[in-house]
């Protein structure tokens, strides 16, 4: 699994696509759309200024005062909504937070596409022993509730980790994880909890990043 900064401005819009289709899986996605839904979710509202920030970030000297007044609007937000999560954070496209608060994410972790977390989630770092390090999450993973994931662990792809669930082991793909330490419930993934994740392609051709079709 490859997540990547975006460095380009049809590719930020791609991941403003793709996050907000999975709060309410439309097709019609604009420029516009993307401004004024951000008051109707807040989860959304957030990732909007993270992504803006993540790529103002990589746009060096010029961009540094826009990257700035991003960066203080977003710290606003982090105060606001209880989310954690900082531009210096790989996140793949079509990430979800279900209900925001208590949301902690290192800024040196990886969350892959179509990622669901939940209120009270961390996602930290552990500073010594075996798994000194920071997690990396795989594609379609539900994160529940309270669920901790710390140190160099990793969660396999469609992986469920559910609600309160400490995980301090790598998870296979599609395990579901519980309890303290999280151990597997069952290997029936996340299949159920990941809703609407994004069409690529589709979406990537209303972004720009590929020709529209005339039916478009």
């Amino acid at each position: 699994m490859e997540v990547v900064f975006v460095v380009t401005f049809k590719e930020l819009k791609y991941h403003w696509f793709s996050d907000l289709y999975r709060y309410e899986e439309s097709m019609k996605v604009s420029m516009a759309k993307v401004f004024y839904r951000q008051f109707f979710f807040a989860g959304y509202h957030f990732m909007f200024w993270l992504r803006l920030c993540s790529y103002l970030k990589q746009k060096g000297k010029l961009c540094r005062p826009l990257y700035f007044l991003a960066l203080v609007i977003l710290q606003r937000y982090k105060y606001k909504y209880g989310i954690g999560i900082s531009p210096s954070t790989k996140i793949g496209k079509g990430f979800y937070i279900g209900h925001f608060g208590g949301i902690v994410v290192n800024s040196n972790a990886t969350i892959g596409e179509n990622c669901v977390i939940m209120q009270g989630v961390t996602i930290g770092a552990s500073n010594r022993g075996a798994t000194k390090g920071v997690p990396t999450i795989g594609n379609n993973v539900y994160i529940g509730a309270g669920a901790k994931i710390i140190g160099n662990v990793r969660v396999g792809n469609y992986a469920a980790i559910g609600a309160n669930a400490v995980v301090t082991k790598d998870v296979p793909d599609h395990a579901v994880v519980g309890g303290i330490p999280a151990k597997i419930i069952s290997l029936e993934g996340s299949e159920g909890y990941i809703s609407f994740p994004y069409p690529s392609e589709v979406l990537m051709k209303q972004a720009g990043l590929l020709p529209k079709t005339k039916e478009q």
